[in-house]
């Protein structure tokens, strides 16, 4: 290859990388729905023609930037619960372990990415709390395998506990990290609460979410998850589970 043509190659990969930040900071911004092409090629100092080029559609784009960092984290979440499982020896693990590894390294890898890990961070609690349909489907495609393999996890490491239950609970999870992770813009719109807390101090944000979601994995089964039974005791004994 002539330097000549290097030298092209490295500017389409600059002009991509510039349109793939610029379109990330946007969406995080306006929402998938409030962003526009026109905006974030102005925003990465290219063209309209370069956006079209490079990603085709919106749509496209936006796919782009998810899997750009979602296929990282994901990658990363597996390695983890991988090495927890290995270390285990076939025993299962830890409630807080499985928890910590799937929405702890959420955090840990933005933290690790900077400003700019900060920014995909906020975008993807927007886009879990304003979904689409393509969306929901680009979403699922990424985190079905890893979504599997930590339920098999916690069915494991919870076994007295209704499989119905610990999905309805990790929904829950999955809810409030996605609104502590977008900022506290939502709250700010209806109440003048303050948290006290600089808005992207993952360091801060990161036990205060784990702390959180722990406690509602150990809540109390509701008396609606509870098997029938004619005894007190075995009742009782339903809701004694290992503690995370």
């Amino acid at each position: 290859m002539g330097a000549t043509s290097q030298t092209a190659t490295a500017d389409n990969r600059d002009t991509r990388e510039r349109i793939l930040d610029a379109a990330e900071a946007v969406f995080m911004a306006c929402g998938y729905d409030g962003a526009s092409m026109r905006q974030i090629t102005g925003d990465a100092g290219v063209n309209l023609a370069a956006g079209h080029y490079h990603f085709g559609s919106k749509e496209d784009l936006f796919k782009t930037v998810l899997y750009r960092r979602l296929r990282l984290l994901n990658q990363e979440r597996l390695r983890v619960l991988d090495e927890l499982e290995s270390k285990a020896d076939g025993a299962p693990l830890k409630p807080s372990q499985i928890v910590d590894a799937f929405f702890g390294t959420l955090l840990r890898t933005a933290i690790a990415h900077g400003p700019r890990g900060r920014t995909f961070l906020r975008l993807i609690g927007r886009t879990l709390t304003e979904p689409s349909e393509f969306i929901a489907t680009v979403l699922s495609k990424e985190f079905a395998p890893v979504l599997e393999r930590y339920k098999a996890a916690l069915f494991r490491a919870l076994p007295e506990v209704p499989r119905e239950e610990i999905v309805w609970r990790f929904h829950f999870m999955l809810g409030a990290t996605s609104y502590a992770i977008a900022g506290v813009d939502t709250l700010r719109l209806v109440t003048d609460w303050q948290t006290g807390a600089v808005d992207d101090d993952l360091d801060q944000l990161l036990p205060r979410l784990m702390s959180f979601l722990l406690g509602g994995l150990r809540a109390p089964l509701p008396a609606a998850t509870a098997a029938p039974s004619t005894s007190p005791t075995r009742g009782n004994g339903r809701n004694r589970r290992k503690k995370p």
